[in-house]
């Protein structure tokens, strides 16, 4: 995957949900420690892309394990970031009620850090879309640098 974004973010409200946590909550399972996404910005199923945010707080379940003192949010928890807001688009694009775990990860490469006060934002471009199977290329951004990059495959399970 190139370092060019997906999307350009300049031209979005990135302040400016157009999905709010609780209308995420009535799709995506997760909850307290694990429900990863805050807000989606933008859902257009006709450019196949979606993006979505977390704020990152202090009170986060791993500031105060994760490097005392300096806390980086864990690359795992990024691509489940990103991997619910794929979960988003499948399940409103397909409207199917099953659950969509992942089925892999490939090309991942991160290449900044995410930090309390942060916002994360979550761009995911659709690639392919089946009825046991979607690939979505995915991106974060952090104060307009990409911070990871990555490649998730969801399959139904």
């Amino acid at each position: 995957m190139a370092q060019d974004l997906l999307v350009d973010l300049s031209a979005l409200d990135l302040n400016k949900p157009v999905i709010t946590i609780e209308d995420i909550r009535t799709v995506i399972p997760h909850r307290y420690e694990m429900e990863q996404l805050s807000g989606i910005i933008q859902f257009d199923p006709e450019q196949k892309i979606i993006i979505g945010y977390k704020d990152i707080s202090s009170d986060e379940f791993w500031v105060r394990g994760h490097i005392p003192g300096r806390p980086l949010m864990p690359g795992v928890l990024m691509l489940e970031a990103a991997a619910q807001l794929c979960t988003y688009y499948y399940k409103k694009t397909t409207n199917d009620d099953r659950f969509l775990g992942f089925g892999g990860i490939d090309k991942v490469k991160f290449r900044g850090k995410v930090v309390p006060g942060d916002k994360l934002i979550l761009i995911a471009k659709n690639n392919e879309l089946r009825s046991r199977r979607a690939v979505f290329d995915t991106q974060g951004v952090v104060g307009g640098k990409l911070v990871f990059e990555a490649v998730i495959i969801g399959m139904v399970v």
